[in-house]
């Protein structure tokens, strides 16, 4: 398929700039994949879609506080600093973004905090806007990781940027309730509908919770430069599935029950994970695994993600599961029901 076909005009009133005041009462569109019929819910209405012993599959993945700013030396210019991951923890190297980048050359160094209490100095350049930096700190890895995290904010999606900055409550809104492993940049936001209260209603009707992890990188959100799809390359994210999240999908999967996969990075991990058998199996490394039409799924009978962006992969995952024509038709509704878009968007749940 060609990139332009998943271009359409994205009004600026359709994007989610704040959360809804409870997580399970944003907007949820069923598409009916089979049919193309469409019903309007609210997401908590999701646990009607499943029975006893269904499985959900989630990106358990944890967000830190990565975006941070800093000034250069001698000439005060304010630099945004967005950590990626930890190279060394002896060391305290980290790899980064920088922006402008065209300011920050090896050798600079970069000062954070009211008091310039934290400084870095950069090491080497990876991209035109990676860098590596060494931080300049004395004393436990703990005690650095703290003071480095109290630094930094919610690292909320450049479509929200373009409203508003990042605010306190952001940390908490923008983290899934289920967040245990530390280590994504941005949150897998599909699984931000998901209350405590939902979870436990799940539960108590008998549907199995399953947890992967997909550390989401800033590859989802760069931008496509290719006409060809086949020709584009998406960068590596680390992910792990363990013995656990198998037994719990595979039983459900070989009993003849419904796995429902929350969101485009839950889907990569299952996808790349899947044996030849259909089943998936334990993994531990990086994938680079990126899924457009036309793609045959072995694992979920059902997925729900949020509205999506114009051109991104994560709609292109979309398309692949739904059915392009399908999916396309329940954007251009959602548009005209008001429905939010983006990160802290409404969602899509296709069946």
């Amino acid at each position: 398929m060609k990139l332009s076909q998943f271009k359409f005009k994205l009004a600026e009133e359709n994007i989610g700039i704040h959360p809804p005041l409870h997580r399970d009462e944003a907007k949820m569109m069923v598409l009916h994949k089979n049919t193309g019929e469409i019903e309007h819910k609210l997401f908590k209405d999701i646990i009607n879609y499943f029975d006893d012993q269904d499985t959900f599959i989630f990106n358990d993945s944890q967000v830190f506080p990565a975006r941070l700013y800093g000034n250069k030396e001698k000439t005060g210019a304010r630099i945004e600093v967005f950590l990626l991951r930890e190279l060394n923890q002896e060391q305290r190297l980290w790899d980064v973004l920088v922006d402008p980048a065209r300011k920050i050359r090896i050798g600079n160094k970069l000062y954070f905090g009211a008091d310039d209490s934290m400084v870095a100095e950069v090491i080497d350049n990876t991209t035109s806007r990676g860098r590596t930096l060494r931080f300049l700190y004395d004393g436990p890895h703990d005690e650095f990781k703290e003071a480095l995290y109290a630094l930094g904010e919610a690292p909320i999606s450049s479509e929200i940027l373009a409203f508003r900055k990042a605010e306190d409550e952001d940390m908490e809104n923008f983290q899934t309730i289920y967040a245990k492993r530390e280590g994504a940049v941005t949150a897998p936001v599909s699984g931000l509908h998901f209350s405590r209260e939902l979870l436990k209603r799940m539960e108590i009707k008998g549907i199995n919770q399953a947890f992967v992890t997909l550390h989401v990188g800033l590859g989802n959100f760069r931008a496509i430069d290719v006409e060809d799809l086949t020709k584009h390359k998406t960068d590596s994210e680390e992910m792990f599935v363990e013995h656990e999240a198998c037994e719990i999908v595979n039983k459900s999967k070989r009993d003849g029950h419904k796995i429902c996969v929350v969101g485009t990075t839950t889907m990569k991990a299952v996808e790349t994970a899947v044996g030849p058998n259909g089943f998936i199996k334990e993994f531990e490394g990086w994938t680079n695994k990126f899924i457009f039409p036309p793609y045959d799924f072995t694992v979920a009978d059902a997925y729900v993600a949020n509205f999506q962006l114009p051109l991104s992969i994560m709609l292109m995952m979309q398309c692949a599961f739904g059915g392009y024509e399908e999916v396309i038709n329940a954007y251009h509704i959602a548009l005209e029901e008001g429905y939010k878009f983006g990160s802290y968007g409404d969602a899509l749940l296709i069946i």
